[in-house]
């Protein structure tokens, strides 16, 4: 029969071997297999194409895997545009370098509606959908800044139809101006309100207004001059300023 010392002895011996396994699996074999403690400095490989990536990664014990891809005209094709981790970042050996790269070709989007909106929120949006603001050219018509067409090469696009992007997208914007022509009104002689209601009644705008002493004695008020003149043939367009030249001094303005 075994004595409590041998007993005790034995399970002390038991003890210890299961330390010493322990030990040896996590202090020797463990560290051993996981490289625990050796790590590597990530490389910068922003820049490089990527048919040197992988190459070059394996010379540093590293692998790299495609995450997104995009397409930049200041950046050349298939360089690589991100990297994560960052250059400089301690990893482990045989860590994945997750990378973004510059297509070849661009790719194809829906071309968005540019028409009926301002000349302004049109460059906004064709910078949002990676588009280039081309040639921006401004015709007779009423809506002024307005976006009357949106075209691609010379022809006009529309809303939806496929685009590669940074395409060149040009502009036909309004001027705030008619294209039909009539003889200028002429108001000279007539009291300058009634001369203002008429003018704006046939579309143009009333410029500037300059008040300067009657040569003839005409009664305040009355229209002295116009620019342009009346007559000979004078065309103008809807929308276009006239000018005049008023007897009197110029009204005092009410104090607000």
């Amino acid at each position: 029969m075994n004595s409590p010392w041998g007993v005790l002895k034995h399970l002390i011996i038991i003890v210890l071997i299961v330390a010493l396994i322990l030990f040896v699996f996590f202090f020797v074999y463990l560290p051993s297999t996981t490289n625990h403690g050796q790590t590597i400095t990530v490389p910068k490989i922003t820049g490089m194409r990527l048919d040197e990536v992988e190459s070059f990664l394996e010379d540093n014990n590293l692998r790299y895997f495609v995450s997104d891809s995009s397409y930049s005209t200041s950046k050349k094709p298939f360089e690589v545009l991100t990297q994560d981790p960052v250059p400089g970042s301690k990893v482990k050996e045989d860590r994945k370098i997750y990378i973004s790269y510059n297509m070849k070709t661009p790719p194809q989007i829906k071309m968005p509606k540019l028409v009926d909106g301002s000349v302004k929120n049109a460059q906004m949006i064709l910078k949002s959908y990676d588009l280039q603001v081309g040639e921006v050219r401004f015709v007779p018509d009423l809506q002024e800044n307005a976006v009357l067409k949106q075209l691609h090469q010379g022809k006009e696009i529309a809303p939806g139809a496929p685009i590669t992007k940074s395409s060149v997208i040009d502009l036909v914007v309004g001027n705030g101006l008619g294209n039909d022509e009539f003889d200028v009104p002429r108001v000279v002689g007539m009291p300058v309100d009634e001369a203002t209601v008429l003018l704006v009644g046939q579309n143009l705008q009333v410029g500037s207004i300059t008040y300067q002493t009657a040569p003839n004695g005409e009664a305040d008020g009355t229209v002295l001059r116009q620019r342009p003149n009346a007559g000979s043939g004078a065309r103008i367009r809807v929308g276009e300023l006239v000018d005049l030249w008023v007897a009197g001094p110029e009204p005092v303005q009410p104090v607000e």
